[in-house]
């Protein structure tokens, strides 16, 4: 029987329909604006008196908040009046609580927590729309180069043993350089040919002096832009991987001048977690712990990252390998169930390690962790408090264990909390920082612009279906009706589909909506008109009906496929705004095959099909 279409079939366009509304639904409850409040310190948490203290600084600041909550016992949540008090809200509790805590700015969800049982979760809106995190990094290149120094320092030395070139002193100089003294002037003179051999990006020069014989060592220019080159590049593929494990839709990481980074962070829900990934230089050294005779000039003192266990240990100041050679480091937990990390060193590291450990076999040999931090401070300038920012280097003794044989590239670290484990996993997997990075500036993108261009992205689909569907009721009466119908669906399959897969809407995303309205229609214009015709040339209304499915169906898939591809490529060669277009157009084209083909034609089967029908209510006929 023509127009008919089997049970299972309208169940199945049933099913899908309720789906797309259920997953289309949360889109309906706007977040509200919140700060969260999140211990610096990795196994740390927030508790009720920390909560408190930030609840009375918004009450003495007047910044109306409500819905408080502690998450999990480790972070608190507090929910604001408006998002144009977030950001007064925030400082006013960064600075009761200090630097122990980083205050970020939040948006806490809305959404039944039938819905969110579901799974159920509105989509992710792009930095145009909704806002986001805009960061400043800026690059430590004078931190970075005296690290460069100190193991150009420490390989000089290891080479003038071998060499059998025996100096006095190996200091750093100032102005990017090393000076090194020697007792006689025959060796200094066969040293700094050695130099000038094996060391080309130093520009050396001699100098006798009371105590010795003298020559000095100075990075070339070309050296140092060199250097700086690698480390602004280094940083930035770090932080491209941090921002990858952290599953940013859409970021933006790019270069800004010698030593800046540009971070985006578009739909981020989690502010607090994403500073404290990008922002943390946290690396390793590996080094063995001083002999009872050292000199105290060859050593350093540390204390212990474990809290409980005290006291410190003196360190050789000679580092072994650092994080920069972990090639891989995964969280795991040892037999006792204690957490650890196992490390993997690459080749060099490895055979760095194998060498150094085979001669000093029980001794014990210390893990550093490395954490460059900021130090936030108030001082008073012309009567008024102003926030001003050291930086500082924590390293801190996070294990010392006696070497029971020759270490090779594989090992693991223990002495850690599970948090701790998975953070330095995590930093360590997506590579060491090169050199140190700091935020210059942390900004929310205004929600004044993103609430704008939602209400005119809004408005232009709003007045683009209006329009599309008055003229569909008038032209094509009952038909038109159908297509509305369908055309109503397209667009919540389209937001459900969006929504469920985490794909990001942007402003070029809302011109790709508007876009796949009005293919949407098209498709449907096509199959009335091929109706109208066969109702002209004499069929009946069920076999007009049944051709003008039948015979526009290559037609529109035609075209969609053409597009579709067109939209593949869109997004596989462009970029930000250009693939949030690609995506919606993409996922638009799937839903009007759909609505505009399987939804109208079992509406129409539902209004003619199986019976006798004289004339179809679909104009100009």
């Amino acid at each position: 029987m023509l127009n008919k279409y089997p049970l299972w079939k309208y169940l199945l366009i049933i099913i899908v329909c309720a789906l797309g509304v259920i997953y289309s639904l949360p889109n309906l409850y706007p977040p509200d604006a919140a700060v969260q409040i999140t211990p610096a310190k990795s196994g740390d948490s927030v508790d009720e008196y920390t909560l408190n203290k930030a609840l009375g600084a918004l009450e003495e600041g007047g910044v109306e908040f409500f819905g408080e909550e502690l998450q999990e016992g480790k972070t608190a949540l507090i929910r604001i009046g408006s998002q144009d008090l977030q950001l007064q809200a925030k400082g006013l509790i960064q600075r009761e609580l200090g630097d122990g805590f980083i205050v970020a700015l939040n948006l806490a969800p809305t959404t039944p927590q039938w819905l969110m049982d579901l799974g159920a979760g509105p989509m992710t809106l792009g930095l145009d729309l909704s806002g986001g995190v805009h960061f400043l990094m800026e690059v430590d290149m004078e931190e970075f180069i005296g690290q460069r120094l100190d193991g150009y320092r420490d390989t000089l030395k290891r080479n003038f043993r071998e060499e059998k070139l025996r100096y006095k002193r190996v200091v750093k100089a100032e102005e990017h350089g090393i000076n090194i003294m020697f007792a006689k002037e025959a060796v200094r003179d066969e040293a700094e040919n050695y130099i000038r051999r094996e060391y080309p990006e130093f520009v050396t020069e001699t100098e006798d002096k009371e105590d010795g014989f003298w020559v000095q060592l100075t990075l070339t220019n070309a050296k140092i832009k060199e250097l700086e080159d690698y480390a602004l590049k280094q940083n930035l593929t770090t932080i491209r991987n941090r921002v990858n494990e952290l599953g940013v839709a859409e970021p933006l990481v790019q270069r800004q001048g010698r030593n800046r980074i540009v971070i985006e962070l578009p739909g981020v829900q989690d502010t607090a977690a994403a500073k404290k990934i990008l922002g943390k230089a946290a690396n390793l050294e590996f080094r063995l712990e001083a002999k009872p005779s050292a000199s105290r000039f060859s050593t350093e003192e540390f204390g212990f990252k474990d809290p409980n266990r005290g006291g410190s240990s003196r360190i050789e100041k000679t580092v072994i390998v650092t994080g920069d050679n972990v090639s891989n480091a995964q969280p795991a937990f040892d037999e006792n169930g204690q957490p650890q990390v196992n490390i993997n060193l690459d080749s060099t590291g490895g055979a760095i390690m194998g060498d150094v450990t085979k001669k000093a076999i029980k001794r014990r040999m210390a893990v550093l962790f490395v954490e460059h931090k900021v130090r936030t401070r108030y001082v008073n300038i012309d009567g008024e408090e102003v926030a001003q920012e050291d930086k500082y280097v924590e390293k801190k003794i996070i294990s010392l264990a006696t070497i029971q044989s020759a270490l090779g590239s594989s090992f693991r670290i223990t002495g850690l909390e599970p948090a701790e484990a998975s953070e330095l996993a995590l930093l360590l997997r997506a590579g060491a920082l090169a050199a140190p990075m700091y935020f210059v500036e942390e900004r929310t993108v205004g929600p004044s612009l993103g609430k704008e261009n939602i209400e005119l992205g809004v408005t232009s689909v709003q007045i683009g279906l209006a329009m599309v569907l008055v003229f569909m009721l008038v032209y094509y009466r009952v038909f038109g009706v159908v297509a509305n119908i369908a055309l109503t669906f397209n667009l919540t399959l389209l937001l459900a589909v969006m929504s469920v897969i985490g794909a990001t809407l942007t402003l070029p995303g809302i011109a790709g909506i508007v876009l796949t309205v009005g293919m949407a229609v098209d498709a449907n214009v096509l199959i009335f008109a091929r109706v109208r015709e066969e109702l002209k040339s004499g069929m009946n209304p069920q076999q007009a009906i049944h051709s003008g499915y039948d015979k526009a169906f290559l037609t529109i898939l035609d075209a969609n496929i053409t597009t579709l591809i067109v939209a593949v490529i869109l997004f596989a060669v462009g970029t930000g705004p250009v693939k949030g277009f690609a995506v919606t157009l993409s996922i638009g084209i799937i839903t009007s095959m759909f609505t505009a083909i399987v939804l109208t034609r079992a509406m129409i089967n539902l209004s003619y099909g199986g019976r006798r029908v004289e004339k179809l209510s679909i104009g100009g006929v």
